[in-house]
């Protein structure tokens, strides 16, 4: 199976969960607590360790899963096979991707780098880094030799003929690299905003090891942004059509140096994006943020700088953000989003969930960033309940949690039988039958976030639907934000009756759950406001409606 790197914006997304502030929904718009948050974060973060290959650590926790790919790299003396993600369960286990993986140690960044355990729960904190460490670990492993970044492990095209569990891998495990010959800005740039994203993590913890992440970022940034293309085109034949660059590489150029000024504060990199900005596509419109478009994201992290820090030269990209924001609020002239009749937004058939999570995640940062300007944009939701059960089937999409879940996930390690309760080799065309089969998957991956539903809130739980049942790390790692939104309880210091208050205020203000029930507060500027009987503006469009 072709091996990713950890994604780096998976990564980011993990990045992003430790200390993240709580936000409990304000008394007046307050949804009653039907979920066990701390529940779902725990699994969330647990679904990670599924995504494993190498030597896997005594700690580990999903006990069905066995060391894999041990000798990946050692072909060009690059020791890949050590520890790493895989991102998402087709090839996963079996490939990883560079430009996938760094994608999630971003989302996992956020709330450790602000350092605020504020739920009493320093092991959860520990467990986080321990994910983000897993992965970043691997990221310098793959980018220890100078002006290269390795960025896969396999070959895709017989990865997808076969159908068997990661620790009997017999496909061929050709390594990739980008180098000055063949430049991958999109992937090394991006692998440098993740590195930059974990450094924050570990500046109190481990200062050393934070040192080493930060200098690594420099250099492979450096490296991004003076061999510039995109990786697709040299190593097209290894890529595509699979793990393409559809968006080129100018977006995570300015990603990677929104988090390098973010991390080193250097000023060169403030002036970097303001010489760069318009090239790197700073005033295109974008409505989709995931792990090959970028913009969206910069924009949200350049409007801290302005909103928070007061860089003044940074004000266009509040403006570009309040417009991303404009075009999913409903009954504004400026909305470009479709939602499912229960009230999911919907942008694609295949693997929508990415999509929802990671929206949810930008517009709850944003918030946050505006709440703390006393910019509250004041709309709320219910996105995580969706995905926790809150919807039409009645079902959860996060697999282990609640009564009813997906048994049949797109995915090889879970729907073959174990080492364990199998020791003799499975050969690579031996598991079809299984993947056909109506069999519920014999190990559960807990933690698991699906494709998801269709437009119409479907879903036929059929292993061979990837587009529906396959989970990946760029699904989950922003999907566990929203949970520690409902779940951290206050800082002591805020324990009287206005802190409380304040503090629900900020969770009505989460335009990411994207019921986007709106909470009678002055809309954000998208236009025109459409007032219903109960005081909410704007409100869930018609099932199927486009805007």
């Amino acid at each position: 199976m072709a091996l990713f790197l950890p994604s780096p914006v998976s990564l980011i997304f993990v990045l992003f969960l430790v200390g993240a502030v709580a936000l409990p929904v304000h008394p007046r718009h307050h949804m009653a607590a039907t979920h066990n948050y701390r529940d779902a974060l725990t699994k969330s973060i647990i679904f990670f360790e599924g995504q494993r290959s190498g030597r896997l650590p005594p700690s580990q926790r999903l006990k069905w899963r066995r060391d894999s790919g041990l000798s990946d790299g050692s072909s060009m003396h690059a020791h890949l096979g050590q520890c790493r993600w895989t991102l998402s369960v087709d090839t996963t286990t079996r490939g990883q991707r560079e430009v996938r993986v760094p994608h999630g140690v971003h989302h996992h960044h956020a709330g450790v780098e602000r350092g605020r355990v504020r739920r009493g729960d320093e092991g959860g904190a520990a467990e986080c880094r321990e994910a983000i460490r897993w992965a970043s670990d691997y990221l310098l492993k793959a980018t220890a030799h100078p002006n290269t970044v390795y960025v896969q492990v396999g070959d895709a095209n017989k990865d997808h003929a076969c159908w068997e569990r990661p620790e009997d891998m017999d496909t061929p495990r050709t390594v990739f690299k980008v180098d000055p010959s063949n430049p991958g800005s999109d992937v090394a740039a991006e692998t440098a905003a993740a590195l930059a994203a974990a450094s924050l993590v570990f500046q109190k913890t481990d200062p050393a090891y934070s040192k080493l992440l930060r200098r690594r970022a420099i250099s492979v940034f450096e490296f991004a942004d003076k061999y510039r293309g995109p990786y697709s085109n040299g190593l097209k034949s290894a890529v595509c059509p699979f793990y393409c660059s559809y968006s080129g590489y100018q977006d995570e150029l300015l990603w990677g140096a929104a988090w390098l000024h973010r991390a080193t504060r250097d000023p060169a990199y403030l002036s970097y994006i303001q010489v760069n900005g318009q090239t790197l596509g700073a005033d295109e419109s974008d409505s989709i943020f995931g792990w090959d478009n970028k913009h969206v994201g910069a924009r949200i992290l350049l409007s801290k700088a302005f909103l928070v820090q007061n860089v003044k030269s940074l004000y266009e990209y509040k403006g570009h953000a309040d417009t991303f924001i404009c075009s999913l609020v409903p009954g504004t002239p400026f909305s470009q989003t479709q939602y499912t009749p229960g009230g999911l937004l919907f942008k694609m058939s295949d693997s929508n969930m990415q999509y929802v999570t990671s929206t949810s995640f930008l517009l709850l940062t944003y918030a946050k960033y505006l709440t703390y300007s006393g910019k509250v944009v004041s709309c709320g939701g219910a996105t995580v309940d969706y995905i926790l059960g809150d919807n039409p089937l009645k079902m959860s999409y996060m697999v282990g949690y609640g009564s009813r879940y997906p048994e049949r996930i797109h995915h090889r390690g879970s729907s073959l039988p174990s080492v364990a309760a199998h020791p003799a080799k499975i050969p690579c065309s031996a598991g079809f039958s299984l993947m056909n089969s109506g069999t519920p998957n014999p190990n559960v991956l807990v933690g698991a976030v699906v494709g998801g539903p269709d437009a119409k809130d479907r879903f036929p739980d059929q292993r061979s639907d990837y587009e529906q049942s396959e989970p990946a790390t760029y699904i989950n790692a922003p999907s566990s934000e929203p949970s520690r939104t409902w779940l951290t309880p206050p800082a002591s210091s805020e324990t009287n009756s206005h802190s409380r208050s304040l503090r629900k205020d900020r969770a009505s203000h989460l335009v990411g759950f994207f019921s986007l029930k709106c909470a009678g507060a002055p809309p954000p500027p998208c236009g025109r406001r459409t007032e219903r009987h109960d005081g909410v503006w704007g409100g869930p469009p018609a099932a199927g409606t486009s805007f």
